[in-house]
Order: C-alpha cells, then sequence, then structure tokens
C-alpha cells in the first residue's frame, strides 16, 4: 500500500470518528438519518438527496462532492434501513 493509500485511509477513519462523536453527542440524529433515509431510498440519486436533507435539518454537513467517508456513511445508512424493512 502506497504512503498516498495510508494517507488517505486515515483520513476518512478521522472523517468517520468525528461523525461518530456528534452521533453520541446527539443521539437523535440516528433518527432522523434513517427517516431521511427510508424516504429516499429507492431514488436515483438517493445519497444527493439524503446527503442534502440530512445537511439541512441536522449539525451533521455533508458537503456536494462527497468524500469517500461521506459515501461509506451514506452507503451504511442505506443498509441499514434496507434491513430493517428485510425484517419485516
Amino acid at each position: 500500500m502506497s504512503v498516498a493509500q495510508i494517507k488517505n485511509k486515515e483520513r476518512v477513519i478521522k472523517e468517520l470518528t468525528l461523525f461518530i462523536r456528534k452521533v453520541f453527542s446527539e443521539p437523535e440524529i440516528c433518527t432522523i438519518a434513517k427517516d431521511i433515509a427510508r424516504k429516499h431510498l429507492k431514488s436515483p440519486n438517493a445519497n444527493v438527496l439524503i446527503a442534502d436533507e440530512l445537511s439541512s435539518l441536522t449539525n451533521v454537513k455533508i458537503p456536494a462532492e462527497h468524500s469517500e467517508a461521506d459515501e461509506l456513511f451514506l452507503d451504511l445508512l442505506k443498509e441499514i434501513v434496507r434491513d430493517e424493512t428485510a425484517l419485516y
């Protein structure tokens, strides 16, 4: 693995850690995020819609240009919502 790849992975981990801190300090973000994901899950541009609405309703700010950490979070959020619906 190159130095650039290692630095990128470190940056992604740091960004995800900051997000997790926000969620622990404001647990209602989880509920809001899942509600937003449910609403936009089947949209062709779900990541953009979820990111925009989440950014407007919470202190989680996802920029228009999604980083690797942003994409990981959005994909995980959609997976969690899909898993919920699969249980029923």
